[in-house]
């Protein structure tokens, strides 16, 4: 990945954020990528112009759209921070490699902000917000347009072969089509997206969030026999190709959170590409119960599946030590254990 140019601030003060934090190890055979840093910018303290010659969402012109809707106070039940740096979204975009034409999944528009570089790019998007005076804010800023759809739901309850599925087929003109996820995801559902979208491979194709800066390497890089590695890694090593992209300091956020963004990007695959179980809800559940017990031997913690023996008898025919720990396994690991075990 090519490193990105930080944009600075004005006054070169340093900012305790931008101290790197420590490095975790990446998991075998992946190299961790270079830790990217986006800054605040100039736009944070003074109005700027975009490359289309409108004005740029900086702190400013947030306030004044928050302030003609009657919202002072961004919402904290819903993890409502906006994002004040126009560049920002724009790599959002350039990092799902949206493109003319394109169906996209907004998860919190907000104001609308990562939505108008959508819309400039040439996609047709739908936006999922659950706040109804942040979905009226954003109808009112695009105004009737049919590149555009705001649906007021909530995410983890959207249905999205029944309500978006007739939108991208309809775009493709009843056509096989991938669509795509971009959002600067409110960081309180952020699991929860992550278990939602990357099962749908013959939906979408790539899902690019904004997550909490440590989440997101947590997710994409924690290697094994670390404090971070966990079920969610297996699951989404199991749907996807996760790539860690770049990092984004929390000054450029309203209001500004306690913590720092990171920006993933995940490659689904589809059903054909999935690792082979009988059952995928069956895999998971011996996936979860292993690291219920992730200190303990897995012929311990899996005994309420098949007995000791037979644990000890599949992980020897896979390679693997009779007293191997859950977090000894990578996920291929995983499916064969899966696969040996005689009652699963």
């Amino acid at each position: 990945m090519v490193a990105l140019t930080s944009l600075s601030p004005h006054s070169p003060r340093p900012s305790p954020s931008t101290v790197n934090p420590r490095r975790r190890p990446p998991p075998p055979h992946v190299t961790a990528p270079p830790r990217c840093h986006i800054r605040p910018t100039a736009a944070v303290a003074s109005a700027t112009t975009n490359s289309d010659g409108g004005t740029a969402d900086d702190y400013h012109s947030t306030i004044r759209s928050l302030n003609s809707h009657g919202r002072h106070v961004p919402r904290k039940s819903l993890g409502q921070n906006y994002m004040l740096n126009t560049r920002v979204n724009e790599e959002l975009v350039a990092a799902a490699g949206v493109e003319e034409g394109d169906v996209v999944l907004e998860i919190g528009p907000g104001t609308g902000s990562l939505t108008a570089a959508l819309l400039a790019a040439g996609a047709t998007v739908v936006a999922v917000e659950k706040d109804k005076n942040m979905a009226a804010l954003v109808k009112d800023r695009f105004g009737s347009t049919n590149q555009l759809k705001i649906i007021e739901e909530d995410i983890t309850k959207f249905h999205v072969h029944s309500h978006f599925l007739p939108i991208l087929e309809e775009k493709s003109h009843h056509k096989k089509k991938y669509a795509k996820v971009v959002s600067n995801l409110p960081f309180n559902v952020s699991t929860e997206v992550v278990k939602q979208i990357l099962p749908m491979g013959d939906v979408f194709s790539v899902m690019v969030l904004m997550l909490q800066d440590e989440t997101a390497l947590r997710v994409a890089n924690a290697a094994i026999q670390t404090p971070e590695y966990r079920p969610i890694n297996v699951f989404v090593n199991f749907y996807s190709e996760p790539e860690y992209k770049f990092k984004v300091e929390r000054a450029n956020f309203f209001p500004q959170p306690k913590v720092d963004g990171g920006v993933i990007r995940f490659k689904l695959k589809n059903a054909g590409e999935y690792p082979h179980v009988s059952s995928n809800k069956s895999f998971f559940a011996m996936v979860n119960s292993a690291f219920n017990g992730k200190r303990k031997m897995l012929r311990k913690s899996l005994q309420h599946i098949c007995s000791s023996a037979d644990i000890e008898a599949a992980l020897t025919n896979i390679g693997l030590p009779a007293t191997a720990r859950p977090s000894d396994l990578v996920m291929d690991d995983f499916v064969r254990l899966h696969n040996h075990l005689p009652k699963v």
